[in-house]
């Protein structure tokens, strides 16, 4: 369990601290941050960067930071947070590549980072018996001892 702790650890610092940068970028130069035209952004409800930065330095950034101190801290919510954050990395890179009408190599990388950080967070609510695996594990519990009696 230590290693997914500590990947998970990893994984928000490394995600929270690009999310940070990326979102300042867009919140800084709305309309050619890092490079990305705003031009880009004809398939999205958006006309510059402005707000998708903000969502991306608040939720993605600063979420992340928190998720990398809440591990820290060991907090019994860290499977939540974790796979409450590993989600909206996923949606976030769907909604991005649907917007922006392209796929990048960081898509996917971040992608996957999302994908694993769900996994990584879920087997540690089950390995705690946390809520609703609890349920799942004490049903399936019961009916292997069902089984065994019958």
């Amino acid at each position: 369990m230590k290693l997914v702790l500590h990947t998970l650890f990893f994984f928000h610092l490394y995600v929270g601290i690009g999310a940070l940068f990326g979102g300042a970028a867009a919140m800084i130069n709305p309309y050619d941050p890092l490079g990305v035209s705003a031009e880009s952004l004809v398939n999205s409800p958006f006309s510059s960067f402005l707000i998708p930065g903000i969502i991306l330095f608040g939720l993605l950034g600063v979420g992340n930071i928190a998720g990398a101190l809440a591990l820290r801290r060991r907090s019994k919510y860290t499977g939540y947070v974790s796979a409450t954050l590993g989600g909206a990395l996923v949606i976030w890179i769907i909604v991005q590549c649907l917007m922006l009408d392209t796929v990048v190599f960081l898509h996917v990388l971040y992608g996957i980072i999302g994908l694993i950080q769900a996994i990584l967070a879920t087997r540690l609510l089950v390995a705690q018996r946390m809520f609703p695996f609890n349920l799942l594990v004490d049903f399936l519990n019961h009916r292997r001892d069902n089984t065994r009696d019958a």
